[in-house]
């Protein structure tokens, strides 16, 4: 059964609320999230205040609109990633790699899901079910490989699943996952906010050994 065409208002309301997202993420690059106005959203696009209240609700709403799409981008890219490289073993430096180049590209989307939360904002449920899947990926990715070495964290993280969503994954993956995405998260924001600036080295090069690092010590 085919779905019906979408009407000329609906896809009206589709275009505007595209320009809007589009003129928030404008403005997240240039003052960060907590400069989001939709106040001044409407004033470029030769509004009111009031009429563009009807396509979002409040400034929250946009901002969970923002943060949705740009996990859902992420894990796509994170997943393709890892479906491109065969070799369970060297999958998790593309992955990282992955994460490190989107970050790159969009740094005002990255510190607008993995920075300082947005003052005022509190993300409804389905941005924690939309921000699992880049999870996810880490866990399957992690999961595939082999994990003999047994840690304190591991036995703390075989009762506290919570932030897995239910995967089946060992708890030595579990820490492997959950470490890698504290510690590849960490250099690249480092990276981001410019602290690596006039050290005099290479930052890839620091990121490519703390990649084999990881992945060393899961041994």
């Amino acid at each position: 059964m085919t779905s019906s065409p979408a009407t000329p208002r609906a896809r009206y309301r589709e275009q505007v609320r595209a320009e809007v997202r589009t003129l928030a993420l404008r403005q997240v690059a240039e003052t960060g999230a907590a400069g989001i106005s939709l106040n001044a959203i409407a004033k470029q696009m030769g509004l009111s205040g009031p009429a563009l209240y009807r396509y979002f609700t409040n400034r929250d709403e946009l901002v969970t609109e923002l943060i949705s799409e740009a996990y859902r981008e992420l894990a796509e890219i994170v997943r393709s990633a890892a479906d491109s490289e065969d070799d369970p073993q060297r999958r998790p430096a593309v992955v990282g790699r992955a994460v490190r180049g989107w970050a790159l590209a969009q740094p005002h989307r990255y510190f607008l899901i993995l920075g300082t939360p947005v003052p005022g904002y509190e993300a409804p449920p389905e941005t924690v079910e939309v921000s699992r899947a880049v999870m996810t990926v880490f866990l399957d990715i992690f999961a595939a490989l082999p994990s003999a070495s047994s840690r304190e964290l591991d036995e703390h993280l075989a009762t506290h699943r919570v932030w897995t969503g239910g995967h089946e994954a060992s708890p030595a993956a579990l820490r492997r996952a959950l470490t890698f995405w504290t510690r590849l998260h960490g250099v690249i924001s480092l990276e981001l906010a410019g602290q690596f600036t006039g050290m005099g080295f290479d930052p890839a090069v620091l990121f490519e050994d703390e990649l084999a690092t990881i992945l060393a010590e899961g041994h």
